[in-house]
């Protein structure tokens, strides 16, 4: 986990999301991207710097973590 600065801004919810319950916020931060539980903002967020963050979009549109 990195810890940042700054506090995150900019909060958006996937759009693939809907009405979803199950979902997570992203944000940014200096130099990358915090992420947090939408049904319990208050349980804080943990942060990515840039490259972690892009090595974990790369991940996904790659398709490392489907069922």
């Amino acid at each position: 986990m990195t810890v940042h600065p700054t506090h995150p801004t900019g909060w958006r919810k996937a759009s693939y999301s809907a009405q979803q319950t199950a979902c997570v916020e992203v944000g940014r931060v200096t130099n990358g991207a915090a992420v947090r539980d939408t049904k319990n903002r208050a349980a804080g967020y943990f942060t990515a710097n840039r490259d972690q963050w892009s090595a974990f979009v790369a991940a996904i549109k790659g398709g490392k973590f489907d069922a």
